[in-house]
């Protein structure tokens, strides 16, 4: 059986913290920024973590990183 690859893109996006939580980062952050208010923007610049629900679906992109 050949090793898995892998996902490039994921990542970039994701790291895995010592506790074994999926660090991610907000989106909406990138344009249109006039309309959104200043505690919005303030609130995007803060990261996130993945949710229980979609674990499974990252672990399958980066699957020697969990």
């Amino acid at each position: 059986m050949p090793k898995m690859k892998t996902h490039r893109g994921a990542a970039k996006r994701f790291k895995v913290t010592a506790s074994g939580k999926i660090k991610r980062a907000k989106s909406n952050k990138n344009h249109i920024l006039t309309k959104k208010d200043r505690k919005r923007k303030r609130n995007l610049r803060k990261g996130g973590f993945v949710h229980d629900s979609m674990k499974k679906n990252v672990d399958k992109l980066l699957p020697y990183l969990t």
